[in-house]
C-alpha cells in the first residue's frame, strides 16, 4: 500500500471535488472561486489527473506558463499548488515517535526504515510485520503500533502527538478518521488530552 495518494489515478474532476468538499481557511477559500470554469481550462490544456497538475505547477517558471497558456491567474495557481502540495504530507521520521523503545526505533533504522512512509509500505499486512518481526527481533507489538501511527500521519495535520492520542481515543486507521463526526472525534480528543497529558491547550499538535 501507498503512503502517499497515487496521484496518476486521481482525476482533475476528482481534485475539483475535493476542492469543493473542503471547510477551508478564510485565506484558501478563494480556490472556490470559479473553480468548474478553471478546471476545464486545466483539462482543455491537457491536464488530467493529479500528477498532470503537479507538474505543470512544480515551479514558478512552469506555473507561469499554465497560467498564460490557460488565463486562469496566476496567484490562483499558485495557491492551488499549496493545496494539493498539502495532499502528500512529509513523513515523519521513526524517531519521532519518541515514547516508542528507542532500541526498536534503531533496529528498524539500520533495516533502511526509517520514516512513517517506509514503515507503512513495508509492513502493510499482519504477515509482512509478522516476518519483520522475525527478521529483526523487533516485538510485533512494537510493530502493530507502528504501523496505526504510521497510517494515521497520512492524515493532513496528524504530526505523531496528535496520531497517539486518536489511537489512544479509538482512532486507530486513517479510514476510522475519514468516517468520524467531527464532534464526537473533537470531543474524544480534548477528553484523551484531559490535564494536557499530551499537549498545552495553547500549544498546536
Amino acid at each position: 500500500m501507498r503512503y502517499h495518494l497515487d496521484a496518476e489515478r486521481i482525476s482533475i474532476d476528482e481534485v475539483r471535488k475535493r476542492v469543493e468538499e473542503t471547510d477551508f481557511i478564510p485565506s484558501r477559500i478563494s480556490l472556490l472561486d470559479g473553480i468548474s470554469t478553471k478546471i476545464k481550462a486545466l483539462k482543455q490544456h491537457g491536464v488530467t489527473t493529479l500528477a498532470s497538475l503537479q507538474k505543470e505547477l512544480k515551479n514558478s517558471r512552469r506555473l507561469e506558463a499554465l497560467s498564460n497558456t490557460t488565463g486562469i491567474d496566476r496567484q490562483y495557481l499558485t495557491l492551488l499548488r499549496r493545496e494539493i502540495n498539502g495532499y502528500f504530507p512529509k513523513p515523519p521520521a521513526l524517531k519521532d515517535f519518541d515514547w516508542l523503545p528507542g532500541g526498536e526505533i534503531a533496529t528498524l533504522e539500520e533495516k533502511g526504515i526509517r520514516n512513517a512512509a517506509g514503515l507503512y509500505e513495508t509492513t502493510s499486512s499482519l504477515e509482512y510485520r509478522t516476518e519483520l518481526a522475525k527478521s529483526t527481533g523487533v516485538d510485533i507489538a512494537i510493530l502493530e503500533e507502528l504501523f496505526q501511527l504510521a497510517d494515521l500521519t497520512r492524515v493532513r495535520w496528524v504530526s505523531p502527538t496528535t496520531a497517539r492520542m486518536l489511537v489512544e481515543a479509538g482512532y486507530d486507521s486513517a479510514s476510522k478518521v475519514a468516517a468520524a463526526d467531527a464532534k464526537d472525534l473533537y470531543e474524544a480528543l480534548v477528553c484523551v488530552n484531559e490535564g494536557d497529558k499530551f499537549l498545552k491547550k495553547d500549544r498546536p499538535a
